[in-house]
């Protein structure tokens, strides 16, 4: 995508790589010709109908869940609006990233400018004021079941819009009626359906999605480049990683990873010596099929994801053109919890193989000494590093569990049955931040079992690599407190930015 100014909601599907372009390039958000024109049609349509029908309409002259049978008089459309979303911010926890507050404000509106959510212009328009100027509702991390869509957070997040709740602006927590004041805007005067259009909806579970999937790629990326240098560093084979045992086996995941394994050690000494052993373990000899599947899973989320981003999943859904307004679950998350957690269960497949690499080099094997210094016993070197590894693993684990196979009733038994996608979104980031002390203490051991097999060299990019981390983190001599050398290498991490095509 080139780089732009402004791009326009409604103008074309979101896809993941879009959304991460649109992110990076940090340009501002306005609505596209035909996204304004649907919305207006829709709201027209929904103001007519109100004006006109008699029946009940869910969400429009009715209460809300187990008080969809108690009419609502037309005077009072806007208080029950108001009233829906001041009692339904009932978020929780931690705050959210700033990030994934910007994904729900782009993601609602681009949902919204399908047509078929009957919202004001107006209301879009002051979504994306808060986007463009960089103000961030304050939302926390739990209190979404993802099944009316994700109700609490996104209340919170639509709270400011009306003068209430508060926000993050240049750093600084204010109210929703501070922030409207100090920009001179009227507080959004909600009309009949349009809370309820902004509170049910999968933004919060998909914008976490797109945060983790972000992350996710960038550790998966990591662990092929560390796992190489593993590799190296364990004096392993290169046969694993050939074509030909890939393409019997075709998945394309672990074809990937056997040419992304022979392109990174392309030109390595080490790889290319003389082996004694016939075998590797398996942490070493199945990378392609473990990192490979990791790429397949995550691949399959985002088609999923891709599916629902551009999805309308507010209720009731209005549909101007065939005089509709329909009640259904489009809200229901099930969808994307299921595939949540199946990425949860992936990603931490990447920190589980890692860490058995990690143990293998500090086993005093292929000429390497134990723990990976040159006087074991006087000095304990790497043997506590495994431990910490070992640690987040096992707590990645208990984060691996899927969060859609539980199920608690709520409001009053009319939401029966709910996916827990809120959950299974937010663990993601739990196992990510596991992941990176992984990859930190996998590529602080491989460096050092590198630096042991000196004078030999390893590949051009891996010694570019080894060059830039000694600048950070130097090679052991002796005992260190290796919490700073981890903590190095994480920052270290946050700087490293390498795609092997």
């Amino acid at each position: 995508m080139e780089k732009l100014e402004y791009f326009e909601i409604g103008s074309c599907d979101l896809t993941y790589s879009l959304v991460e372009e649109i992110l990076k390039s940090g340009c501002k958000l306005k609505l596209s010709e035909e996204a304004r024109l649907n919305i207006k049609k829709c709201r027209d349509f929904l103001d007519k109908k109100t004006d006109e029908n008699t029946v009940p309409v869910y969400g429009v002259t009715t209460g809300f869940g187990s008080l969809c049978n108690k009419h609502i008089s037309r005077d009072e459309l806007t208080t029950l609006q108001e009233n829906l979303i001041k009692s339904h911010s009932c978020s929780v926890g931690k705050l959210i990233d700033k990030v994934v507050i910007k994904l729900m404000m782009m993601l609602k509106a681009h949902a919204i400018s399908l047509g078929y959510s009957g919202v004001q212009l107006s209301t879009v328009e002051r979504i994306l004021d808060f986007y463009n100027n960089d103000i961030y509702p304050v939302v926390y991390d739990r209190g979404s079941l993802g099944a009316s869509g994700d109700l609490a957070p996104l209340a919170n997040l639509f709270l400011p819009l009306i003068g209430e709740g508060e926000v993050i602006y240049q750093d600084k927590r204010m109210t929703g009626k501070e922030i409207l004041e100090l920009f001179g805007w009227q507080p959004v005067r909600l009309q009949s359906k349009e809370g309820l259009a902004l509170l049910n909806g999968t933004q919060f579970m998909s914008a976490n999605g797109i945060k983790a999937l972000i992350d996710g790629w960038h550790m998966v990326n990591c662990f092929d480049l560390f796992g190489a240098m593993s590799l190296e560093a364990y004096d392993g084979r290169i046969e694993p990683f050939w074509d030909c045992i890939q393409q019997v086996r075709p998945h394309p995941g672990q074809i990937e990873t056997g040419r992304i394994f022979r392109k990174i050690l392309d030109g390595s000494q080490i790889i290319k010596q003389e082996k004694e052993h016939v075998q590797d373990p398996y942490s070493f000899r199945c990378i392609p099929q473990v990192h490979g599947a990791v790429k397949d899973a995550m691949r399959h989320v985002t088609e999923v994801l891709h599916i629902e981003i551009n999805s309308v999943t507010d209720n009731p859904t209005v549909f101007p053109y065939q005089d509709m307004v329909v009640s259904g679950g489009n809200f229901h998350g099930e969808p994307i919890a299921l595939v949540f957690d199946y990425m949860g269960v992936a990603l931490h497949e990447l920190g589980n193989i890692s860490e058995r690499r990690v143990a293998q080099l500090i086993l005093g094997k292929r000429g390497l000494p134990e723990f990976l210094v040159a006087k074991p016993g006087l000095n304990s070197g790497f043997m506590i590093p495994q431990y910490a590894a070992a640690a987040c693993v096992s707590q990645n684990k208990m984060y691996a569990w899927p969060a859609s196979c539980d199920s608690i009733v709520s409001s009053n038994g009319q939401e029966d049955l709910v996916s827990m996608g809120g959950n299974s979104s937010t663990k993601l980031h739990k196992i990510i931040d596991n992941l990176k002390i992984i990859a930190a203490i996998e590529l602080m051991n491989a460096a050092q079992g590198i630096d042991f097999r000196r004078p030999l060299k390893s590949s051009p990019l891996i010694e570019n690599i080894m060059e830039n981390y000694r600048k950070a983190v130097p090679f052991v001599e002796e005992d260190v407190v290796m919490e700073d050398y981890i903590k190095k290498t994480m920052e270290f991490l946050d700087t490293f930015d390498i795609v092997i095509e």
